[in-house]
């Protein structure tokens, strides 16, 4: 920020006049305003210490790290060229191999790479790029030139999350945005486009992008879940992709998809299990790749350039390959299979690190140092050494005040269909907790930074080609579902409506357990309530079966509400597949989603001394599961996401439904009023029945309100119905599954018309329960065979597997 005379630079001198003219208390407020927006974004819970460790809130500073528009050039050509050198050497390495004939490259760093995919070596059909998108982790040392910590090549994380910290710190800073001119990300996510069509296979004139992610379980997957938005990419997992007739496609509900292009977020060696160890991945796929069909960015193998003990033969392998000097250098790295190097390092240990030859970042084993002695059995083929270098600071907000602080910055290129590599006009910075010198990328990073790329007016605005695609036919239908997301979207409808129903039937005992002594026929309310939470599976047999005025049913609604109990795992089963799923929901429905899950838990886990503070938390998540049907209802468009979801939720209320009309029409004669009432209430349908028959309560008009009325959305006949249109949507009304719906969506109706003939109501009413549990289990039997041909969607996992797929 400050030259060597202690003067602010320029390009910083725009930034400090807003933040003056804000008030630090008001820029403070702004930093606390930025980390919630994180938080209602889902990243607040993104960064990992380690396997071993918690998760670590995710927190952007407000302050940027802004370099100038010349700064920039000169790092986008160094970085440009180092591209072009990556590139290069992966067509060598896994070509010619020029670099291992001629001594630019020991050979040992190639053939003792883990990261050296000798599948990649066979010759391909149609010759593809191994390297079209590129990433370098950078440090600025004390003489103020920048250095390279690390060369990405696998398929550097971080752009997603580059632009999220941009769009948010827009929002929540303007004035900021206003005093500074800052060139935009968007060109950039333009031209990546561009180059990632250019890249189809010929003759494709539409093409089909995907980004493959390892999935919704690593700390990865929002990153991911960024960059397919920002780039507008199906987001798929390995098992959503098959092989067919030499060509790779998308498994969707109505077919197979054809997929052109594949942004690769996934290990190379988990790419094909044909090919590779691992074990997992598209069976198939690397040789569809050599024949041209498909193109992956990157391929396969090309994080083998990026091992760190081949820094010190970077500057020979340009020379070699590209017939130029290295303009952007590492940081000074040693080889200690070079048997003068281990000498060097030998002779002074304190001014060197050691770390792995081909992982970067990864801590020595315990006995790596024996690799100095020569009674040592570690391979000192497999370390490199490197001098550290302390980072320079940049500001950080602390409080209401900017103190220094080190950090490194990451920057990424991509190739464009023109063969020239593009740095995005910004990245991102970390700051790095603790201080001193570093000698690679940090294993604990603290707050990240947006970085700012100073605009100047004689820079030219580049921008992508004209589209070459072909014009577009007009399409309303939406089945490119992919079956694992379709699971996805008809569990977390069910797990939805499962806890709305779960919090209504708590809020209703709860709403007669507060009121003291219970009459006679809140006695029976109470126990057709405690029979509807234990067939629900909120509470144990024994606490149901308990009196109403005892200990036990209360002991039980607070153990249900507290932590480990039902109602709380309902909120983490909503939860689960909500994550899965957030790339086809809108912003205001994922918001929706993440207030119901927050508010949720703290009310609960609030409510669970008393009773008292109990129903106001049930209240809350029925109104937070309302509001959410709202937003589906008015804001999905009628295609196959919204149709898995509504599916979900109606079969899970439907089923429900007939559950707990069952149970509150269970009722002795005497006591049948008090059941017929409480129908009302579970099905939300009180005021509806008083404005049509004011007080008086009898059987036959409760019953059509609840069961048949085609107008009411909490009916039974209304449940089953909407079942039956969905799946006469998804397969066509001559479909068994739409017709064993249809068959079903009658059954409410003619239980009621039962009644009406009936010479004898109370026996016919008496009889009813019987027949909702028979309706409930063919309700559940059709609810399982629609799992079975739609959602049931098995995930592969190999022996010994971590999870563990994503890249740094």
């Amino acid at each position: 920020m400050v030259d060597g005379r202690g003067q602010v630079r320029p390009h910083w001198r725009g930034l400090l006049g807003a933040f003056s003219s804000l008030g630090y208390a008001a820029v403070a407020e702004r930093g606390r305003r930025l980390d919630r927006a994180f938080e209602e974004e889902g990243v607040a819970t993104v960064l990992a210490d380690s396997a071993s460790r918690p998760r670590r809130p995710w927190r952007c500073d407000p302050v940027p790290l802004i370099l100038s528009a010349a700064e920039f050039a000169t790092l986008e050509s160094g970085l440009a060229q180092r591209a072009r050198l990556m590139a290069a050497m992966l067509e060598d390495l896994y070509g010619p191999q020029r670099l291992l004939s001629e001594g630019a490259l020991p050979a040992t760093l190639v053939f003792g790479n883990p990261h050296f995919l000798r599948p990649c070596r066979a010759p391909a059909n149609v010759p593809f790029p191994r390297l079209t998108f590129y990433g370098a982790d950078l440090l600025r040392g004390p003489d103020g030139a920048w250095r390279v910590l690390a060369d990405r090549t696998g398929g550097a994380n971080g752009v997603g999350f580059a632009a999220e910290n941009r769009n948010l710190l827009a929002r929540v800073l303007p004035e900021a945005f206003r005093a500074v001119q800052v060139r935009s990300l968007r060109p950039f996510f333009d031209g990546w486009i561009d180059s990632l069509q250019a890249l189809a296979p010929p003759g494709v004139d539409n093409p089909r992008l995907a980004l493959l992610t390892p999935g919704a379980k690593q700390e990865t997957w929002l990153e991911h879940l960024f960059l397919s938005r920002e780039l507008g990419l199906e987001l798929v997992e390995t098992g959503d992709l098959t092989v067919r007739d030499g060509e790779v496609f998308l498994k969707t509900l109505r077919g197979l998809k054809r997929v052109d292009v594949i942004l690769r977020r996934i290990k190379g060696e988990m790419s094909d299990p044909l090919e590779f160890d691992a074990g997992t991945g598209v069976p198939g796929l690397m040789r569809v790749l050599r024949d041209g069909a498909v193109r992956l960015v990157n391929a396969p193998g090309s994080m083998l350039a990026e091992m760190p003990g081949a820094t010190p033969y970077l500057p020979a392998c340009a020379r070699l390959l590209l017939d130029e000097e290295l303009a952007l250098a590492g940081l000074e790295t040693l080889w200690m299979g070079d048997p003068a190097a281990r000498e060097a390092v030998q002779a002074a240990p304190e001014a060197w690190r050691l770390r792995s030859a081909f992982e970067q970042g990864q801590e020595p084993p315990l006995g790596a140092l024996e690799a100095f002695s020569e009674r040592g059995s570690a391979a000192p083929w497999m370390f490199a050494a490197t001098r550290p270098m302390p980072p320079s600071a940049a500001p950080q907000l602390a409080g209401e005040a900017l103190e220094p602080a080190p950090v490194v910055l990451r920057m990424f290129l991509m190739r464009d269909a023109a063969g020239q590599w593009h740095a995005m006009p910004g990245g991102m910075a970390h700051v790095l907790e603790g201080s001193g010198a570093i000698a690679g990328p940090p294993a604990r990073r603290g707050s990240a930074k947006d970085v700012w790329v100073m605009s100047e007016d004689t820079h030219d605005i580049v921008g992508p080609a004209a589209p070459r695609a072909a014009t577009l036919t007009i399409q309303r239908a939406s089945g490119d579902l992919p079956s694992r997301v379709a699971d996805d979207l008809y569990w977390l409808g069910r797990y939805v409506e499962r806890l709305d129903a779960a919090a209504r039937l708590m809020r209703a005992l709860l709403a007669r357990l507060l009121r003291g002594a219970a009459m006679p026929r809140e006695v029976a309310e109470i126990k057709a309530l405690a029979r509807c939470l234990h067939a629900a599976g909120l509470i144990d047999a024994e606490a149901a079966a308990s009196p109403a005025d005892g200990t036990a049913l209360p002991r039980a609604l607070r153990a249900a509400a507290g932590p480990g109990g039902a109602l709380l795992g309902l909120l983490e089963a909503v939860e689960r597949p909500q994550v899965a799923v957030r790339d086809r929901l809108t912003h205001d429905m994922w918001a929706a989603f993440a207030h119901l899950i927050h508010e949720g838990r703290a009310r609960l886990l609030a409510g669970v001394g008393g009773l008292d503070a109990l129903a106001p938390a049930a209240t809350a998540i029925i109104r937070f599961c309302t509001a959410l049907s709202g937003i589906a209802a008015e804001n999905m468009v009628r295609g196959g996401a919204w149709m898995f979801f509504d599916l979900g939720r109606r079969i899970e209320r439907a089923t429900a439904t007939a559950r707990n009309l069952a149970h509150a029409l269970d009722q002795p004669p005497q006591r049948l009023e008090a059941g017929l009432r409480l129908a009302l209430e579970l099905c939300d349908s009180a005021l509806t029945y008083r404005a049509r028959y004011l007080a008086a309560v009898q059987a036959a008009p409760v019953l059509d309100l609840v069961l048949a009325d085609p107008g009411n959305p909490r009916a039974l006949g209304y449940q089953l119905a909407a079942v039956k249109e969905r799946l006469a949507e998804i397969a066509g009304a001559e479909d068994l599954l739409a017709a064993t719906a249809a068959s079903l969506a009658a059954r409410p109706q003619a239980l009621v018309d039962a009644v009406l003939v009936a010479a004898d109501r109370d026996a016919a009413v008496a009889a009813l329960p019987a027949a909702l549990h028979a309706l409930e289990a063919e309700t559940a039997a059709l609810s399982d065979a629609v799992a079975r041909r739609y959602v049931s969607h098995v995930r592969t996992h190999s022996l010994g597997e971590d999870e563990s797929g994503a890249q740094d």
